[in-house]
């Protein structure tokens, strides 16, 4: 060999032992240099896109390499049992041997859960953390598995800011919380925008929460994305994917007791017959119970004549079940990816003998494969069944009776046989069973999608992605309602005899519908990424169209020949119906996004969605909704690093978005038509005739609200406590409201919607967090503050209203009520004030308003309280040490007002502590004004504030603490992890109503009640 090559060859030889890492680049090892043999391969991560700049090294050694822009690597003269480490930012490091044999080493890196963490899910993408811009809350799946609830929406309050729910029900299938994102904004529908895995659908709530990956909350204009359905903010849900390597088996189970929170307590047969008495004698009537009677109301000693009943002892368990089963398998190659799902649950009610229960499957399965190095596949389907049975009367009507039930009648005979009715049939402990026939409610819901990801290979950073959407429902409703039988005690027996006696309906009859929705969305992305130096961007344009469908079948007979037979040509010809409609629906979308950011430290994002619906006429169908927001990163500056050390991180930011709201009633800039009930005859026949529904409004558009929102975010002291805090504002003009109100009544007109509401609404969210290791202790605490009220700007009232009784100035919703000032004790009383003829000692005094010496309806006044809360806290504490986890979540809520008076008097029975502290002659300082029948006194009548219940309380949400089985243990019997648990739901209730739950609907405390639950479980890793 010439002198100076070989000169230079060994120069590069030495060179090539001092540089480290290797580049992809490098000069490769000459043949007659390399002893062993050279290692190639790919490096990706789980959803297959490779991974360029991941360092690869031989353990113990100095030598490595860099993967190139598509992932590759090759490694020379690498010795057999040689371990490559593969380690880059933000992913889990890898080790592999190589075996001396197989040259390729295909690599498939995961990313760690702390970086996981460090993203947040937006509108069609994800964003880091510390480069958001928008008003971004994000609960993950794992959160929300700790509760026992099967309805996603109850477990969402007090863990999210910016969440405004109330739950008025624990019936089974229908145990969903009202959701509001920071309150409401609108007078017509407030509901939020629900998207999962990157499409508006109906069912979160019903989803399985064992295939949630996490729940993001969009409050401000980073929802601006959705256009006109983003007025209410934006729900968005991420189910789980495969991740690579060995196939994984989790299976749950939790076996459920549930009671209801709070039933009241009604009065006790002695005390209700002294109160008819009272009723009786306040109107000048006899009573009706002697002394002697009372007492054997009291003594027991003649329960046929004289029962001492607990109505909801005689129809309500104690105790009611529910289970759910759940199992998944999880895993996948460099190539393809799976997460498949299945699971089961089953909610009874909490009538003896139950009719009501729910019942659900669910299926899913997502899978991700990899085409080649420029097109990945996605393909998610997901089935459920919800099954959902009842008796043919509702839960009202169940309640109602419950509440009215006499003590001193019989629920149940001493002998077992139901007693009477308190009318219509209704007897609670028959009417809650299937004794009165069934109501069957089936929903088949089918979710599915396809998705591709195409990598433009000539251009770095550009790709393009399409989906298509699928959803079907199919509904099937039947409800079969037959006579049934309740006895009277027949009073010229001696013996007890007791008279049956047909209730209900008179002959038995059958309701079927049938309905069917589908739904298709086309989605086409073209999408950039790219880094320059210190300056990011990433920006989108893209496409979307949606088409809904659907049909509805109905029909109806009576007269069966009998009740065995619950068919629908089994029934009479007689009276016999039937109906149909359908609909179909359509949107057409265009929208795109801008990010950039410089350094992480300047942050700019600009939204926009230009969007179409057909709920408007042509020439007004097409919107744009923009939305802009920006941060900086202060902590990043040289001055904040120098000035405030302790400060870790800190950003502010600011945004301003303009949504919309379509969510109103279709065609309503048509004029409508209807068929009428009668008709005109031609011959034999008799023909149906149309009428005006609707006067038409060519001019509707949607709702419009400017949404305008300022954060911070910060992290002190080592990232040991962390504060996010947003201040927002809402503007909501061009609401959908008629003007009715302006126009007297004499005039017989009615007028189309308009656009003419305006709505603010503004308040802040808050979260405080504090995390921290003692030795094997981790504790974290998490405070959760959100504060929203709205108020009416103008809605077109009517002329010549008080000031006081103007509703606007007021929250949506805010009541007209009489101010009640106290309860009247004495004659003196009555007599030394304005007050309303025939008042007397116990009744309930009225203010009067506006001074003119007399009470009538101009004293009414706005009370500025709603049935919906204006502020919601939460506060989780966890921990863990050892092989135990602790979690509890309290949730409180104030602001809110409930108007509950009870149908109670000489038709009903009244509550305990009504009944206890109700004035009396002998008790003139009573909390309670006197007896009363029904609606007969006027401060019953009249709505006022007395009834008007304060609903602030605090619960005890949830409250977890589960013990994970030593794995020395699990893994002799095949099992990668077992974890048992304990935990409940709405375990704790403090607040000042005691005779109902605080969160109860307006009414008369006729409703079925929300729920508490105690659970047990276990989930067991294979």
């Amino acid at each position: 060999m010439v002198p100076r090559y070989v000169k230079a060859t060994l120069l590069l030889c030495l060179l090539g032992s001092v540089m480290q890492p290797e580049s992809s680049a490098a000069l490769p090892i000459s043949p007659w240099q390399q002893q062993n043999p050279s290692i190639h391969g790919k490096v990706k991560d789980i959803h297959g896109n490779p991974l360029p700049g991941v360092t690869v090294l031989l353990k113990g050694t100095q030598r490595g390499i860099t993967s190139d822009e598509k992932g590759n690597f090759t490694l020379n003269d690498v010795k057999k049992d040689a371990v490559l480490v593969f380690q880059f930012i933000g992913y889990d490091p890898i080790e592999q041997v190589f075996d001396g044999k197989n040259a390729t080493i295909n690599v498939v890196m995961k990313e760690n859960q702390k970086t996981l963490e460090e993203y947040v899910v937006v509108g069609y993408g994800t964003q880091k953390k510390v480069t958001k811009t928008g008003a971004v809350s994000m609960v993950k799946g794992t959160d929300l598995q700790q509760s026992p609830n099967v309805n996603i929406s109850n477990s969402l309050v007090g863990r999210i800011p910016g969440i405004i729910a109330v739950n008025q029900s624990g019936e089974p299938g229908y145990d969903g919380s009202q959701i509001f994102i920071r309150g409401r904004s609108t007078l017509g529908n407030s509901k939020p925008l629900v998207v999962i895995d990157g499409f508006p659908r109906d069912g979160f709530e019903r989803m399985n929460p064992n295939d949630i990956e996490s729940v993001s909350i969009l409050k401000d204009a980073a929802a601006a994305i959705y256009g006109s359905r983003a007025a209410n903010g934006v729900i968005l849900v991420t189910t789980k994917r495969g991740k690579g390597g060995k196939p994984t088996v989790n299976y749950g189970y939790n076996q459920s007791f549930v009671t209801p929170t709070r039933l009241p307590k009604m009065a006790d047969a002695p005390t209700y017959a002294q109160i008819v008495n009272e009723i009786l004698a306040y109107g000048g009537d006899p009573i009706r119970y002697s002394p002697e009677q009372i007492k054997k109301f009291g003594d027991g000693s003649d329960p046929w004549l004289y029962p001492n009943t607990n109505w909801y002892d005689a129809a309500i368990k104690k105790i009611s079940l529910q289970n759910r089963h759940d199992v998944s398998l999880s895993g996948g190659t460099d190539k393809m990816t799976y997460f498949v799902s299945a699971g089961s649950l089953f909610q009874d009610g909490i009538y003896k003998s139950s009719a009501t229960n729910y019942k659900q499957q669910n299926i899913r399965a997502n899978l991700d494969a990899v085409v080649n190095d420029y097109i990945r596949l996605r393909f998610d389907l997901a089935g459920r069944l919800e099954d959902r049975n009842f008796p043919p009367r509702s839960a009202g009507s169940i309640f109602r009776a419950l509440m009215r039930g006499r003590p001193t009648e019989n629920a149940i005979w001493p002998n077992g046989l139901p007693g009477p009715d308190i009318e219509y049939g209704d007897n609670p402990v028959v009417t809650g069973t299937n004794a009165i026939g069934y109501t069957s409610d089936k929903n088949y819901v089918l979710n599915g999608t396809f998705a591709a990801v195409v990598n433009i290979p000539w251009v770095q950073g550009m790709f393009v992605d399409g989906s298509y959407a699928y959803d079907q429902n199919f509904e099937f409703y039947k409800s079969f309602v037959k006579p049934w039988t309740l006895y009277t005690l027949d009073p010229n027996s001696t013996d007890h005899k007791l008279i049956p006696g047909s209730r209900g309906v008179s002959a038995p009859e059958l309701n079927e519908s049938f309905n069917t929705n589908r739904s298709s969305t086309v989605n086409l992305k073209l999408n950039y990424m790219r880094t320059f130096g210190k300056h990011y961007i990433s920006a989108f344009a893209a496409f979307e169209q949606n088409t809904i469908k659907g049909d509805m079948l109905s029909a109806y007979r009576r007269f069966f020949v009998s009740d065995k037979l619950d068919q629908m040509f089994a029934g009479g010809d007689k009276q016999k119906d039937n109906g149909g409609t359908g609909f179909e629906y359509a949107r057409r979308n265009y929208f795109g996004r801008v990010s950039y950011n410089l350094s992480e430290t300047y942050l700019f994002d600009f939204n926009f969605r230009y969007d179409g619906t057909q709920n408007f006429p042509e020439g007004r169908r097409m919107g744009f909704f923009p939305g802009v927001s920006a941060g900086w990163v202060l902590s990043n500056e040289g001055f904040w690093k120098k000035s405030i050390p302790f400060v870790d991180y800190f950003k502010i930011r600011g945004s301003w978005g303009q949504m919309g709201n379509d969510n109103v009633p279709s065609f309503q800039y048509l004029t409508t038509y209807a068929f009428t009930s009668s008709g005109v005859m031609f011959g034999n026949d008799l023909n149906k005739t149309l009428y005006q529904v609707r006067t038409p409004n060519p001019n509707i558009t949607w709702e419009v609200a400017n949404n305008y929102n300022l954060g911070i975010e910060a992290k002190l002291f080592k990232e040991k406590l962390s504060v996010e805090a947003d201040f927002f504002y809402s503007k909501r003009s061009n609401i959908l409201i008629p003007r009715n109100a302006a126009v007297p009544d004499y005039t017989g007109l009615t007028l189309p919607d308009e656009n003419i509401g305006v709505v603010r609404n503004q308040g802040i969210d808050l979260v405080i967090s504090h995390k921290n290791d003692i030795n094997k202790f981790h504790y974290e605490v998490i405070g959760t503050v959100t504060r929203a009220k709205n108020k009416i700007l103008y809605w077109a009232e009517s002329p010549n209203v008080p000031a006081w009784q103007r509703s606007t100035g007021y929250q949506i919703d805010a009541p007209l009520y009489y101010k009640a000032i106290g309860i009247y004790h004495t004659d003196d009383e009555v007599k030394n004030s304005i007050h309303v003829d025939g008042a007397r000692p116990g009744d309930i005094i009225f203010e009067n308003i506006n001074d003119d010496k007399k009470i009538d309806d101009l004293d009414r006044i706005r009370v500025d309280r709603t049935q919906y809360p204006t502020m919601i806290y939460g506060l989780t504490l966890s921990a863990k040490y050892r092989n135990f986890d602790f979690t509890m979540l309290w949730q409180a809520a104030t602001g809110a007002s409930q108007y509950i008076r009870t149908e109670s008097g000489l038709i009903g029975n009244f509550p305990e502590a009504i009944a206890k502290d109700r004035w009396t002659p002998t008790n003139t300082n009573a909390n309670w004004p006197r007896a009363y029948d029904r609606d007969r006194e006027y401060w019953v009548s009249r709505q006022n504030t007395f009834w008007y219940w304060n609903t602030d309380y605090a619960r005890l949400k949830t409250l977890d603490l589960g013990y994970n089985i030593p794995s020395i243990l699990t893994k002799k019997v095949g099992i990668q992890s077992c974890r048992v648990y304990v935990s409940g739901q709405n375990l704790l209730t403090i607040d000042n109503v005691k005779i109902f739950d605080p969160e109860a609907p307006q009414g008369s405390g006729q409703y079925y009640p929300q729920t508490k639950i105690y659970n047990v479980g276990l989930n067991v890793t294979f």
